[in-house]
């Protein structure tokens, strides 16, 4: 319970976390090679001034979903926890699954927490969290907002295990602004982070 309860905890931006990404990214980018099309800082850690768990979101870019992949991510110490692994689907989108699949990985012992999702390029799971950082990035009002949200779910939610499926619809808001701002500004996602 305690570390459950503890993943959840909200602290203030550091600094540092765009550093840990960057050396993280170019181990990933050393062990992956090829494999990896592009690795992106994601999430509430790669919004400058935005505080967040003190865990590192990672995007990889593959080309497939495949064995090489898992072989390469388990050489380099990650581990692969069973099931299978799809997005939260945001209300107006593509329901394919196949738009919502990705790998998740546990980052190795000896490296600090990350959240590490490897998905497909041009697939509405891959696009969505370069979209939401973006748009957080350009629109610090919102950011503010998102979070004072996080901050107060993580203090008083009762069942901390329910943090992802109440932040889901609140993000799911955002994102939906995010896109009205894509349309209107014809943004893409621009060069990988790393």
């Amino acid at each position: 319970m305690g570390n459950e309860i503890k993943e959840y905890l909200i602290v203030d931006y550091k600094t540092s976390w765009p550093l840990e990404f960057n050396q993280i990214a170019s181990e990933l980018r050393i062990g992956l090679g090829n494999l990896a099309l592009r690795i992106d800082h994601i999430g509430s850690t790669s919004v400058q001034g935005l505080p967040a768990k003190d865990i590192i979101d990672i995007q990889i870019t593959v080309p497939a979903l495949n064995q090489d992949v898992i072989q390469a991510m388990e050489k380099l110490g990650y581990s692969l926890p069973g099931g299978e692994y799809r997005d939260h689907v945001p209300p107006g989108q593509d329901k394919v699954p196949q738009q919502w699949e990705k790998l998740y990985f546990r980052a190795p012992a000896y490296q600090r927490s990350t959240h590490t999702h490897v998905r497909v390029p041009g697939r509405a799971n891959q696009r969505y969290p370069l979209l939401f950082r973006d748009y957080l990035r350009s629109h610090p009002k919102t950011a503010e907002a998102y979070a004072r949200l996080k901050k107060m779910l993580a203090e008083h939610l009762a069942v901390p295990a329910m943090y992802p499926d109440v932040k889901d619809p609140a993000v799911d808001l955002i994102y939906l602004a995010a896109e009205e701002w894509a349309e209107q500004t014809g943004w893409q996602p621009g060069e990988s982070d790393y």
